[in-house]
């Protein structure tokens, strides 16, 4: 595939992550030399050390690093790069950016300004798409009306209808609207989000396609007039209009609606005299399949690019590089051909469980799946911190199959062998929906998350979890803490099967922690903690006292994190990590925390109401709803937290009078006392 001759002897990607790490696979493919740029929150990340040579941005901040045009252009200059890839998301459609890097004589890895421009504005693109020909979905869109004139404009849409900002993507900004009532609180909510996230607040309105299903078809163009599609790809598995699960091809088209859809995003392309690799979204009805609807262009690479490239057998990446040097495509439409079935999971750093709030953290170990068929593209690795400045998005799970069955079978699989140690993700989400009936049938539609969210259960530790979790921290040689205050490194009747950190092994009797003595030996007590469960687990040499009596266990570290441990026969293999708290077990891609002698239990607050508002994640104050001194009812909003480019209102749980505890700009942590609330007389008595 790769010439032997590289087109550009270095290049330049301005991005992070896992996409940085993904585009300079390629260049080393190609024997081009790569420079990483970064912030200082990303001086240890890990495409930084991939890269043959790294500059600094500057500070976290985006808007001072990886969104400064000219601290890139300058990294550039510097490092002699011919050419600069700006992956997805950050400069990747910004026109000015590419006039630019024009006038800077560097060759922009993407479309012409012009495209980006026509395309970067729904408005706009809806208008030139038309003019080809191409069907969009009925509504109303002219720049630069005003939420009155949107209001007035809605009925002739009909409810209900969908808000969306006509710049930007990925879900930002764009609102459901059920009924007249509900639209100025959002249209003004829409604003907000569309400014915060791209600087543009401009707003349309669209009907909203009924059981819809999202369906995109990735187009290259070159300079010489040649434009192809190379299929399908369906991306309806979403919550909150941003995708989690994608697949190519889709399970809903068939041939002949395949070749329409696939002729309509390359006259969208034609529309702007397109140049690059592409991404056309479609919006289809469930109801009526072959019907499609154009939504907008993405003028770069998707995110979910990999799986069109494990049907395909092509380098994204790679065409991307020769259409940019201004080679004519080597390939033509009847070379491209899909074999077999490919899904791709995006692991986030999120806790489904708590509504999807954002998490990120310090990462103890990570773990990534392997075998026939599985491919993942991440930038994670042990020790590193993920920080709440960027997208969520850590790590992406890809698997083909021959079909579709055995590559959604191939995916579950990676999935429960992937895990993050460290703070909460959404893998066990992931592996789950996989197997909801519908998903598994291929019945999809963008709403399918939220009907089935409430249904799934999540994992959760049993009796044999926390025999695992006491035999796990009574092997492994860390110092942990003991219930009567005593800590030390000791030694085990199960041995050293994983390590932790901490301190040396101590030797002889006196060290052992086995409950040897003279006569019959001890019970080593173990006071576990998982959420607000407590369970107590005595081991007596190498078994586990029950009601029954002694129960043998035996443990064996079987390599690359993985245990097994028996108890009375019963054998199950796990990933495990312990550290000085406690441990980590994995069991169907959910990463169970057993903490290690808690001393005091905690109080059960179910139904209690909290006088105080404390931030749910940590992030920025964008929004405070009340001043102090203001009275609030319960349910009432108070204040607004964004992280992750996600925003999050923190209401009252009880009525009263509000003291501010923040202001709009804090930066704030995770269970930080946001506002208080003086209760009324006979809040919450019985």
């Amino acid at each position: 595939m790769f010439d032997a001759a590289p087109m550009f002897h270095t290049v330049l990607i301005a991005n992070r992550g896992e996409i940085a790490c993904r585009i300079i696979r390629t260049l080393r493919a190609l024997g081009i030399r790569s420079v990483a740029v970064y912030s200082d929150a990303d001086a240890d990340a890990r495409h930084v050390r991939l890269a043959d040579v790294a500059v600094r941005l500057g500070p976290a901040p985006a808007a001072s690093s990886y969104l400064d045009a000219d601290a890139v252009l300058d990294a550039a200059r510097r490092t002699g790069a011919q050419a600069i890839h700006p992956g997805y998301g950050f400069l990747s459609e910004n026109a000015s950016f590419a006039r630019a890097c024009a006038e800077a004589g560097i060759v922009f890895i993407g479309p012409t300004a012009e495209a980006i421009s026509i395309m970067g504005d729904k408005i706009t693109a809806k208008t030139a798409v038309g003019a080809r020909g191409v069907p969009t979905v009925p509504g109303v869109a002219h720049a630069g009306m005003t939420d009155d004139e949107l209001v007035d404009a809605a009925a002739s849409v009909g409810y209900p209808l969908l808000i969306k900002p006509s710049a930007g993507g990925g879900g930002k900004g764009m609102h459901v609207v059920e009924a007249a009532d509900a639209l100025p609180g959002a249209l003004a909510a829409a604003r907000r989000e569309a400014a915060a996230s791209f600087g543009d607040d401009t707003l349309f309105l669209e009907r909203y396609v009924h059981n819809p299903r999202h369906i995109e078809v990735q187009v290259l163009a070159d300079a010489h007039g040649a434009v192809i599609h190379l299929g399908e790809r369906e991306c309806s598995l979403q919550r909150r209009h941003q995708k989690v699960i994608e697949e190519a091809p889709s399970p809903l088209l068939d041939a002949e609606t395949r070749e329409r859809i696939g002729r309509a995003a390359c006259e969208t392309a034609r529309s702007v005299d397109y140049r690059g690799a592409g991404t056309v979204e479609f919006i289809v009805s469930a109801d009526r399949p072959d019907e499609f609807f154009f939504m907008e262009m993405n003028t770069r690479l998707q995110v979910e690019h990999p799986v069109t490239e494990e049907v395909t057998g092509i380098d994204l990446v790679e065409q991307q590089l020769r259409v940019a040097a201004g080679e004519p495509l080597a390939l033509t439409q009847d070379d491209i051909v899909l074999r077999g079935h490919a899904i791709e999971a995006r692991v986030y750093a999120e806790d489904p469980a708590a509504g999807f709030l954002p998490t990120g953290g310090h990462v103890d170990r990570v773990h990534h799946p392997a075998g026939a068929g599985v491919r993942v593209d991440t930038a994670l690795e042990d020790g590193l911190d993920v920080s709440v400045d960027y997208d969520p998005m850590l790590a992406k799970v890809i698997a083909w199959g021959a079909d579709r069955d055995e590559a959604r079978r191939r995916l579950i699989s990676a999935l429960g062998d992937t895990a993050v140690f460290g703070f909460t993700t959404n893998v066990e989400f992931l592996r789950m929906l996989l197997e909801v009936p519908a998903v598994a049938s291929g019945d999809l539609d963008t709403g399918l998350i939220a009907r089935v969210l409430d249904s799934l259960e999540f994992v959760a530790a049993d009796e044999r979890t926390f025999v695992e979790a006491a035999v796990l921290i009574d092997a492994q040689p860390a110092a942990l803490p003991r219930a009567n205050g005593a800590g030390g490194a000791t030694a085990s009747a199960f041995g050293s099967g994983v390590s932790g950190r901490g301190g040396p092994r101590a030797d002889g009797p006196w060290a052992r922690r086995d409950g040897w003595r003279l006569g019959a030996p001890a019970d080593r007590r173990y006071r576990l903690r998982y959420g607000d469960s407590m369970r107590e687990v005595r081991l007596v040499g190498a078994s586990v006292r029950t009601d029954d009596g002694l129960v043998p266990v035996r443990m064996t570290d079987v390599g690359d994190g993985r245990v097994t441990v028996d108890v009375g026969g019963e054998v199950r293999t796990l990933l495990a990590h312990v550290d000085e708290a406690g441990v980590a077990l994995v069991r169907q891609g959910a990463v169970i925390r057993v903490d290690v002698d808690v001393v005091s239990y905690a109080a059960d607050a179910a139904g209690v109401a909290d006088p105080e508002i404390v931030s749910p994640m940590p992030g920025t104050v964008v929004v405070t709803y009340v001043s102090d001194g203001d009275r609030v009812a319960v349910g009432d909003p108070v204040i607004a937290v964004e992280a992750m480019k996600m925003e999050h209102a923190v209401t009252a749980s009880v009525a009263g009078v509000v003291t501010m505890r923040a202001a709009r700009g804090d930066v704030v942590a995770r269970g930080q006392v946001l506002a208080t609330i003086v209760a009324d007389p006979g809040e919450g008595d019985e």
